[in-house]
């Protein structure tokens, strides 16, 4: 295993403090420089490489599986598995508890399929007996979508019990795992799926360009003729990747390039396990500095994810969002407005090419730009924390 080496961005570049894109190597950069044909076969092995190193990383039983790419971003990739797993006659039950839920539905929508949603809000994950009660009254469900971590929230929902309970109603589990596949295992002999959908510029730490679906070879043969879309039919570009090692449409060449960097690096620093402790490490940091300061997170510490971490804005009145994020890049840190509804919030996010040493900053610059507004008490709103306390106490 080979620890990484942490360098800060050149050129003045800022941390991005955010799900992805966030901050990358230069080795990651560099790889960028190069052009390649799209039809050549030196990036057609490139292509068949990036697709089996995926799958392995599922671990035991991946054999199942096989590794669809898909040009655009994460959204692109959750619209073709949905899509084309998901068949016109089926019937999905979506769990939502932020905005990647209900991005979900509407894809499901968009698709002319049936749809159920499971609602829990800003704070709480779906459990596994409410999911069971869900599908015992509704045998016309076929399939369940669940987000693995909701960065709206950054909720970690708990994948192991959905699946089981999904598995035991004889139904087909999809699994949103755009924010978390590559530092949270999800190996197929213990969690039971059809498919899960990820990105290039997440937790593998490559550029955005593309997404990718590894999904069960024996579903995605059964789902042909059912995608909605040309250029999302994840069959079809699969059926072709197989018979040409091509893609269908122009491939994002140069991301490609840098994601199988990407792909060394992670396999060099210790896989899955490394990344994941790396990064539930920055959040521990990040939290504890956060919480000396007088900042509250959103949720629960049971339900924190290693990807990013929601924290409720401050009450006193010298605090506005806009300043405190100016105040943040002016000090080399891009950080992410909150995404929720009900309360004033913000995300930090702890992924990317960054250790506790630059969370430990981030505390820093943090403080610092408190004082600069003149804000003298990060405590949030009593009526923010009365809620989320009514809404542990209902879990």
């Amino acid at each position: 295993m080979q620890m990484p080496t942490f360098e800060p961005p050149r050129l003045g570049e800022p941390y991005l403090l955010t799900p992805g894109p966030l901050t990358t190597s230069y080795e990651v950069k560099e790889a960028m420089l190069r052009d390649w044909g799209s039809w050549d076969g030196d990036f057609r092995a490139m292509t068949a490489e990036l697709r089996a190193r995926l799958v392995a990383m599922l671990g035991e039983g991946s054999d199942a599986f096989t590794c669809v790419p898909m040009q655009g971003s994460g959204s692109f990739s959750v619209e073709a598995m949905l899509g084309t797993l998901v068949p016109k006659h089926g019937k999905a039950l979506v769990l939502a508890n932020g905005a990647y839920g209900q991005r979900a539905a509407d894809s499901l929508r968009y698709a002319v399929r049936a749809v159920e949603v499971l609602d829990k809000g800003d704070y709480l994950p779906p459990r596994g007996p409410e999911i069971a009660a869900i599908l015992a009254a509704d045998p016309a469900i076929t399939h369940v979508v669940a987000i693995h971590c909701e960065t709206s929230s950054g909720i970690l929902n708990p994948i192991p019990e959905i699946a089981q309970a999904v598995e035991a109603a004889g139904r087909a589990l999809l699994i949103d795992s755009m924010s978390a596949f590559g530092a949270i295992p999800l190996p197929p002999t213990q969690i039971r799926y059809q498919a899960i959908v990820s990105s290039a510029n997440k937790c593998i730490e490559g550029v955005p360009g593309f997404g990718f679906v590894l999904v069960r070879t024996d579903a995605l043969e059964a789902a042909k003729g059912n995608a909605h879309s040309l250029a999302l039919d994840l069959y079809a570009q699969w059926a072709t990747m197989e018979k040409t090692g091509q893609w269908r449409y122009t491939p994002p060449t140069h991301a490609v390039a840098a994601f199988l960097t990407a792909l060394h690096a992670h396999e060099a620093e210790g896989g899955v396990p490394a990344r994941g402790a790396r990064y539930a490490a920055n959040r521990d940091t990040l939290v504890a500095g956060m919480r000396g300061l007088g900042f509250e997170t959103l949720l629960e510490d049971r339900w924190l994810s290693p990807i990013i971490t929601t924290f409720f804005c401050p009450a006193d009145p010298a605090f506005a969002f806009q300043p405190f994020y100016d105040g943040m890049k002016a000090r080399g840190f891009i950080i992410y407005p909150g995404k929720l509804t009900e309360v004033d919030s913000f995300r930090l996010g702890h992924i990317g090419r960054m250790d506790s040493a630059v969370m430990a900053r981030v505390v820093q610059a943090v403080a610092e730009t408190l004082a600069d507004m003149g804000v003298t008490d990060a405590t949030p709103p009593a009526a923010a924390l009365e809620e989320r306390n009514k809404q542990a106490e209902a879990a």
